[in-house]
């Protein structure tokens, strides 16, 4: 302790001392009495930025060169082919803006360094160079502008009328997911009612959830639309499945959703990957608590037929939980009982 406070005070009269150094310097050349004060500074800092200007730049093409190929995961979605583009688009063009005025920026550092025997010049304005520095870069922010709308409008747009229609929901600190059943519509959900069991707070009044199952994991069909309803059951959380390039947030009392189709298999994925244990998944990318590091979600995209068949052996979850029955209003039970156990009956 004694030794780290010692370092702490040497850092701090160093830092003192050279601020002193440098007002001193900058006084001199404010009061021109020492016309050279800061020329050999001015040098090898101007030489500094060349130096660095070229270092960084070559070690950020090496480094791109070299893991260009880890710049983008597969795409497995349809709309993915269309937002990777706009996403390079937007690259290409703010990239070599970037790299142009930095350049120039740099350069002109080192060129117009300090010199006894140059004077500098002043104009007040120039209207052409104004109105070029802002009509351009306005034009091209407008296109990428109205071709995000465009995307985004696309990817917002209301779902098929033929897509699946899975409920996600995020709590502290997982994913669950609920799919509809034989009706292919999700029962109504109550915060009131959620308990340590019933974590969707089904709301057993509606007989449309009386056959609604909850899986431990996410299926999809591929090649068919998917809509996803988003909900968060405490804090702020978000959907994130980078392969289908979907990221939406989860927020307490304000459904989200997003639709999208599944391109590619999970034994395609593994395929294409070359890893026979590559999965999908669905993590938060909303830091939410303490454990927002566990929010992981398994996710098969299944062919369509594998996809039914997996549907069909799935239990309804009001046949898992019977004594939610109690819930169930008197004229609605036989439905509900008939309802929750076809398809276990079967299964058996």
């Amino acid at each position: 302790m004694i030794g780290f406070s010692i370092a702490v005070g040497v850092f701090i009269i160093l830092a003192i001392l050279l601020l002193i150094f440098r007002l001193h310097t900058l006084v001199n050349v404010m009061k021109e009495s020492d016309k050279k004060a800061g020329g050999g500074f001015n040098k090898g800092n101007a030489f500094l930025f060349m130096v660095f200007l070229i270092g960084s730049f070559g070690l950020l093409f090496w480094y791109s060169v070299k893991n260009f190929h880890l710049y983008q995961l597969p795409i497995a979605s349809e709309h993915g082919v269309t937002t990777d583009r706009l996403f390079w688009i937007t690259m290409w063009i703010t990239g070599i803006v970037f790299i142009i005025t930095q350049v120039l920026l740099f350069y002109f550092s080192f060129k117009y360094r300090h010199d006894e025997n140059r004077r500098a010049l002043f104009f007040p304005d120039n209207n052409r160079l104004e109105l070029l520095w802002t009509i351009v870069p306005a034009i091209v922010l407008t296109i990428l502008v109205v071709y995000g709308l465009f995307v985004w409008n696309k990817v917002m747009a209301p779902a098929p009328k033929n897509a699946e229609v899975i409920e996600i929901m995020g709590y502290q600190f997982a994913w669950r997911v609920r799919y509809p059943g034989k009706d292919e519509v999700l029962g109504t959900h109550d915060y009131r009612k959620i308990d340590a069991t019933n974590e969707f707070g089904l709301d057993f009044t509606d007989r449309a959830a009386y056959d609604d199952f909850v899986p431990r994991e996410l299926h999809l069909p591929k090649g068919q639309p998917v809509e996803l309803k988003i909900r968060a059951r405490d804090v702020l959380h978000s959907v994130f499945a980078p392969h289908f390039r979907l990221k939406m947030d989860a927020v307490p009392g304000m459904p989200t959703r997003f639709w999208f189709i599944p391109t590619k298999s999970t034994a395609e994925m593994r395929e294409e990957t070359g890893n026979s244990e590559f999965n999908y998944e669905i993590a938060c990318t909303e830091v939410c608590g303490k454990g927002h590091f566990s929010m992981r979600l398994l996710v098969v995209v299944d062919e369509p037929a594998d996809y039914e068949k997996w549907k069909s052996e799935q239990q309804p979850w009001l046949s898992k939980n019977p004594e939610y029955m109690a819930q169930v209003p008197q004229d609605l039970k036989e439905l509900a009982m008939i309802k929750s156990q076809s398809e276990s009956t079967k299964l058996n």
